[in-house]
């Protein structure tokens, strides 16, 4: 059913949670993981021109690569993970892969590292929900969940 599953990730460990869900599905489809990693320029333009852009870009790009290369490391040998670094508007750039002939499902978190940002200008993942041209799958990845698991968890030893 699934041949190449787009993982978007922030590198941030919430979001492993979402990449975990790419392999699990990966690996019951026999699909290729395409993991990017979207550099949003947009948010350092107002900073003075003294600043070296090339250097926040550099310091951007290596940022993104450590969070593709994550990716590739959680996932098994079996499958196929390609990388790629990106840079644009995280939505945009990421609804314009979740095309049909690029990939057949998009697998993302349902926030990452946004905070204030994403209660007034709405989440990426929203946007990408709204506007991707293949299905998505949204992964909650806040932290609460953890004590839920542990919770459920613990129930099923009790009860063994």
């Amino acid at each position: 059913m699934y041949d190449c599953i787009l993982v978007p990730t922030d590198g941030s460990v919430e979001g492993e949670r979402a990449v975990e869900y790419a392999i699990d599905l990966a690996e019951l489809h026999g699909a290729t993981i395409r993991a990017i990693y979207v550099v949003n320029a947009a948010n350092y333009g107002g900073l003075p021109m003294e600043t070296a852009w090339d250097g926040i870009s550099d310091a951007l790009r290596e940022e993104g690569q450590a969070a593709v290369d994550r990716v590739v490391e959680l996932a098994p040998d079996d499958i196929t993970v390609e990388t790629q670094v990106l840079e644009g508007s995280p939505s945009r750039v990421i609804v314009s892969q979740a095309q049909p002939g690029n990939c057949d499902l998009v697998v993302m978190g349902t926030h990452g590292r946004g905070g204030i940002d994403r209660l007034l200008l709405g989440s990426v993942t929203e946007r990408v929900v709204r506007r991707a041209g293949v299905p998505v799958l949204t992964v909650r990845v806040d932290e609460s969940l953890d004590d839920d698991a542990d919770s459920v968890q613990n129930a099923q030893a009790t009860v063994e």
